[in-house]
């Protein structure tokens, strides 16, 4: 805020719109890798990512900062959905584990760590190294990329622009991301808050239909929508809502109630990467296994325990509760997002891995990032931040625990089995992974025919 003379809203409104150019960038991507060779994708991108934190780290005043930090955004989600299906369908059935134990790291562990790397930042004012840092390493990911990333031809050249899908994800994440945003200067009276995210969420509303009905959609709602992509998608927008939220509830408590400095509050919650260590070592091993879906349970359930606990946090037993909690919030991300993620690749074809990355990204993304800004306003606008706190866990533990006993409804009630997946077929593209009944499919056959 000092070194570029910009608002706290300023820089609220740069990450949020930095979070809907992610979610935005993974619909993009899903329409460019469909008529430009995905290597030339990656090149523009990670070169863009590159150019990008230059541009964020060279800043002398707001606006040059907040473009570079949006494109990054914009390009890291991209990336997820042009890197991802290459690493996972070009290593074999045999690498499969391993590879999804690298994924669920490397999603997960990063995001574990930066509370560490933001503590020491925030405690020596050193966000230039931070982003010089990036730059490098995307520098590096650029040069590996450009080595190993194989040449193909686009899947359907000819393939005309989503005149309906584009414009829709820009407003479904744009608009909400601002509504949020502006909690840092408004209240949730403000008309500037409910009308960006009221339309917002129903620009994303009409994109899911649209792309339902359409005989050659961007991204294959239809083909999800029944019971172990369903299961597998709101798993991961709940866990990853909630861990989300918790986590920076926490840091907000730490930093004004108990008056940590950043670098203790980050170590507090190190602990994470353990718990995320954890969950992607038995990814690996459960993954060609029927347990899959009991894994994404498990990381949900974790997360509910997390919130639990938490209620029990006091300024005097945070340095005990903060760890333990840290450990249930790391494990419960990587169990509950990354198989979440893999219930949806499996049950569509291999060739449609990209774009189902993409829409599962798009609704995940939405809810992690807008329902955390919001309770921690909630929490900040009461008459304590303690009180506050207490409340905002509560809703929290209400929404997850009531997600754990709804999720394993939709399940059974859909008539499904856990099953080993078909991951020859799935990789020769022969078939998808899982046969996944349509939702409801259990009622369907028990009622009686008139």
């Amino acid at each position: 805020m000092e070194e570029l003379s910009a608002s706290r809203f300023q820089l609220q409104l740069t990450s949020g719109l930095s979070n809907a150019g992610y979610a935005f960038g993974a619909v993009a991507a899903a329409d460019l890798f469909q008529r430009i060779p995905a290597r030339h994708l990656y090149i523009f991108c990670e070169s863009g990512f590159v150019v990008s934190s230059v541009l964020a780290l060279s800043a002398r005043e707001i606006g040059l900062f907040m473009a570079g930090v949006i494109l990054q955004g914009l390009f890291t989600g991209m990336l997820l959905v042009l890197a991802l299906p290459p690493l996972i369908l070009t290593q074999g059935i045999h690498q499969l584990p391993t590879t999804s134990a690298v994924i669920s790291i490397g999603l997960f562990g990063m995001v574990t760590a930066g509370p560490v790397i933001g503590g020491l930042i925030g405690t020596y004012s050193g966000w230039r190294l931070l982003y010089t840092s990036i730059a490098v390493l995307a520098a590096i990911g650029l040069a590996v990329g450009t080595m190993a990333f194989a040449p193909n031809e686009p899947p359907a050249k000819g393939a005309r622009f989503d005149w309906t899908a584009i414009p829709l994800a820009v407003a479904a994440t744009a608009l909400p991301f601002f509504g949020v945003s502006w909690l840092t200067r408004g209240n949730f009276s403000d008309w500037e808050f409910i009308a960006p995210v009221v339309v917002g969420i129903l620009a994303g509303m009409l994109l899911l239909v649209s792309q339902y009905v359409k005989t050659t959609p961007l991204m294959p709602v239809r083909i999800i929508s029944n019971t172990l992509p369903v299961t597998g998608t709101l798993n991961a927008m709940v866990v990853g809502a909630a861990f989300t939220t918790l986590l920076e509830l926490v840091e907000v408590y730490m930093l004004q109630v108990s008056g940590y400095s950043p670098v203790k509050t980050g170590l507090l919650i190190a602990p994470e990467i353990g718990g995320i260590v954890v969950s992607a070592i038995l990814f690996s091993k459960v993954m060609s296994t029927r347990l899959t879906p009991y894994l994404a349970l498990s990381g949900l359930l974790s997360i509910v325990a997390a919130a639990g606990v938490l209620l029990a946090l006091t300024p005097s037993n945070v340095t005990t509760i903060v760890p333990i909690v840290a450990i249930l919030l790391g494990y419960g991300a990587g169990a509950g997002v990354v198989p979440g993620l893999f219930l949806a690749g499996f049950s569509v074809y291999s060739t449609q891995l990209g774009p189902t990355f993409a829409l599962v990204e798009l609704v995940r993304s939405e809810a992690a990032f807008l329902i955390g800004p919001v309770l921690v306003h909630l929490a900040v606008i009461q008459g304590s931040f303690t009180g506050g706190f207490q409340l905002a866990v509560e809703i929290m533990l209400a929404f997850t625990g009531a997600s754990a006993i709804v999720l394993p409804g939709v399940f059974l009630l859909g008539g499904a089995r856990p099953e080993p997946p078909d991951l020859a077929g799935w990789l020769a593209g022969t078939s998808t992974g899982y046969h996944s009944p349509p939702l409801g499919s259990a009622i369907r056959k028990s009622a009686p025919t008139p």
